[in-house]
């Protein structure tokens, strides 16, 4: 008889679980309180960048986004197939953009250790630049240029893998409401009870709530220290501006999308659980368009909209099995990288159910571990609001 998965939280990172479980012939039920891929998935840029994301060093972070971007391709590639959709990826490779001599370099000691980690990264003065990104204004510093990244359109890949988990078997259960209880029988049976659905038993869980994952805290035992960050992004469409590459600048970024689109993010700020977009979040964007590119001067976006980027104390991600609840993991805060690190998170998951889905196992690295900042206490007590 086939084992039951329930995942709490219907975005890319929750999805790629379930998919995950349903390739080793689980049963997979996917729970959102509002829409599948309707929070930081759904509105994310779908930036497929390592090596912009990680400036320090080589650590266990910019270890995990190397693995996951590695497994992008064949990953992608699965799904589409089984979903019989194509999800947008394109490697464009990237432009880090330097606006003065100044700018050059912080840029230069990421290039000293990041080229050990890629064949092609190199640095581009004014007129090589020119050549590679003929968009760009002059008088640029240069740019560090990184062939390998890539992305893809994040809405897209969020209803592409969603409907591969369908074809697959899986239940997506959207719009459920409130989490209102959330148990474990003395035998290791698990059940959650939603305001729209009543109670769903299971035999693991997978909890993957994004902004909402302190909810579990308690009922944990855990210190889950994830706070929403809102990330507000704007599209012009048709794009004013054909960009070959992704362009980073110092205060935005700007990417060109299959659908003819070019996509400026992000404007970040802490405003709780509000995805209001704003008319300073967004004309932070504007003014730094018109800025990187003269025609984005004075241009109104076509479209704007906001995701609540789930950020933890250290910005590393929660990786790894629940410690003293058996059958329980942890896949949550992974900030703007939920797109990024989905093959990754999705992988380290299916290793521990393929060893058993005990309260140990498998884990990405002992720097993501759920536990690392602490315990809340030992009683049983359940939160029903963010903490």
């Amino acid at each position: 008889m086939k084992r039951t998965l329930l995942v709490l939280g219907g975005g890319i990172v929750g999805l790629s679980c379930a998919y995950e479980a349903l390739k080793q012939g689980w049963r997979a039920i996917v729970v959102d309180r509002g829409e599948i891929g309707g929070q930081a998935s759904g509105a994310a840029a779908g930036m497929l960048a390592p090596f912009y994301e990680n400036g320090d060093g080589p650590d266990a972070f910019f270890r995990l986004c190397m693995d996951s971007f590695a497994r992008y391709p064949a990953w992608t590639a699965e799904i589409e197939d089984v979903a019989g959709a194509r999800a947008g990826f394109v490697r464009s490779g990237s432009l880090h953009v330097a606006y003065r001599e100044a700018d050059r370099l912080p840029l230069f000691g990421r290039l000293a250790w990041q080229a050990r980690h890629s064949a092609g990264l190199e640095w581009l003065d004014e007129a090589a630049l020119s050549r590679i990104e003929p968009s760009l204004p002059p008088g640029l510093a240069g740019a560090l240029y990184c062939p390998e990244e890539a992305h893809v359109q994040a809405p897209l890949l969020v209803k592409v893998l969603a409907g591969a988990c369908e074809r697959l078997g899986a239940r997506l259960l959207p719009l459920a409401g409130e989490l209102t209880d959330i148990g474990q029988g003395a035998a290791g049976g698990l059940s959650a009870r939603f305001e729209a659905h009543g109670t769903i038993g299971a035999d693991a869980l997978c909890c993957c709530l994004g902004a909402w994952s302190g909810l579990l805290a308690d009922w944990l035992r855990l210190r889950i220290p994830v706070h929403p960050i809102r990330g507000q992004i704007c599209a012009y469409d048709p794009a004013p501006v054909s960009l070959r590459h992704i362009v980073f600048g110092p205060q935005a970024y700007w990417v060109g999308k299959p659908d003819g689109s070019l996509v400026c993010g992000a404007s970040e700020d802490e405003a709780g659980f509000d995805r209001t977009v704003t008319a300073g979040g967004i004309g932070r964007l504007v003014r730094a368009g018109g800025r990187m590119f003269p025609v984005l001067a004075g241009a109104a976006p076509a479209r704007s909209w906001a995701g609540l980027r789930p950020a933890t104390l250290d910005g590393w991600p929660l990786i790894g099995p629940a410690p003293g609840r058996s059958g329980v993991f942890v896949a949550a805060g992974h900030y703007r990288n939920g797109i990024l690190l989905s093959p990754a998170t999705s992988a380290a998951f299916g290793r521990w159910l393929a060893a058993g889905g005990g309260a140990g196992g498998d884990e990405a690295s002992e720097a993501f571990r759920p536990d690392r900042f602490g315990v809340r206490g030992t009683g049983e007590r359940w939160a029903a609001t963010p903490v």
